[in-house]
C-alpha cells in the first residue's frame, strides 16, 4: 500500500469499531452507526478478490448490523476509480461531508499551560463536551475509549472550557473530538488544547500527528494551518447508487 493508505490503516485503529472484518487488506466496520469512520469499508490496498464482489460483501455486512452500505477510499487511488466504474456516487448526503482532508504536522514538546491537562480517562465534563445527546451511546463510548488514549481537558473559571482526543498508534498521535464551549471561544484554548496534547504524544513516543477535517470546514482548516498542520491527503465516502439493489441511507458522522 501507498502512503496514504498506510496512514489510513493508521489512523482506523485509532478509531475502533465495535466489530471488524477483512477483505484482503480491506477492513469492514461496524459501531453502531456512530461516525462513518467506523461504520464502513476502508477500502484500501488488495481486497483480495473482483472490487465487485469485495463491494457486495461489504454490503451484506454493513446490512447484515443494520447500517447502510459506505465506502471510505482514498481520493484518485486506484480503488477509488474501481468503485465509481462499479456505479457507486459520492455520499454527498453525509452529515459531516463526504470529503476529507487528511492533514498532518511534526510533534514537539510544549510548556504547560494554566488550567489544560490530559489524562488517561475521560471525565464526566469530557464526555459533557465532546458527545451531544444526539451522539451519546454506549457504541460511541466503546470508540472513544478505544486503544491509547490522551483525554485533554481546558478547564477556565471551574468550568470545562474545551476537549480534545489523543489516540496513539505506531509512532502517531491521531487527533480528533476538538471542541471549545462557544461562552470560552477566541480566547486560545483550542490551541492550548492541541500543544498539550501534542506534548503528550511526545511523551509516549509519537513523532508526528495527524487529524482529519471536513473539506467545508474553513475555520477549523485555518486553524490547524495556523498551528503548522499541512495537507497529507484525502479521502471521499461512496455509495450504492440511489435505487440500486443495495442502496442504504447515509446516515453516519464523518
Amino acid at each position: 500500500m501507498n502512503g496514504p493508505e498506510m496512514l489510513e490503516i493508521r489512523c482506523s485503529r485509532a478509531w475502533p469499531p465495535l466489530a471488524e472484518a477483512h477483505l484482503g487488506e480491506w477492513v469492514l466496520r461496524w459501531a453502531g452507526g456512530f461516525t462513518g469512520r467506523a461504520n464502513s469499508v476502508l477500502a484500501v490496498g488488495d481486497a483480495g478478490r473482483p472490487v465487485r464482489e469485495a463491494l457486495d460483501a461489504a454490503c451484506d455486512f454493513a446490512h447484515d448490523r443494520g447500517i447502510p452500505p459506505m465506502a471510505q477510499v482514498v481520493r484518485d487511488s486506484p480503488n477509488e476509480h474501481a468503485i465509481v466504474a462499479e456505479g457507486w456516487v459520492e455520499a454527498k448526503r453525509h452529515r459531516r461531508g463526504h470529503e476529507v482532508v487528511v492533514l498532518t504536522a511534526p510533534l514537539a514538546a510544549a510548556p504547560a499551560v494554566d488550567g489544560v491537562t490530559v489524562s488517561d480517562e475521560p471525565s464526566d465534563a469530557w464526555w459533557e463536551l465532546t458527545l451531544g445527546p444526539a451522539e451519546d451511546s454506549p457504541a460511541a463510548r466503546q470508540v472513544l475509549t478505544g486503544g491509547k488514549v490522551g483525554y485533554g481537558v481546558a478547564t477556565l473559571d471551574g468550568v470545562t472550557a474545551g476537549v480534545v482526543r489523543g489516540a496513539l498508534v505506531d509512532g502517531w498521535l491521531h487527533v480528533g473530538r476538538l471542541e471549545v464551549a462557544p461562552a470560552f471561544r477566541r480566547r486560545g484554548l483550542a490551541s492550548a488544547l492541541m500543544a498539550a496534547l501534542g506534548a503528550w504524544g511526545v511523551e509516549h513516543g509519537a513523532g508526528r500527528a495527524v487529524l482529519q477535517v471536513a473539506e467545508g470546514n474553513e475555520g477549523a482548516l485555518a486553524l490547524y494551518a495556523g498551528l503548522g498542520y499541512a495537507p497529507h491527503h484525502r479521502y471521499r465516502y461512496w455509495v450504492p447508487a440511489p435505487g440500486s439493489r443495495i442502496e442504504g441511507e447515509e446516515d453516519s458522522t464523518s
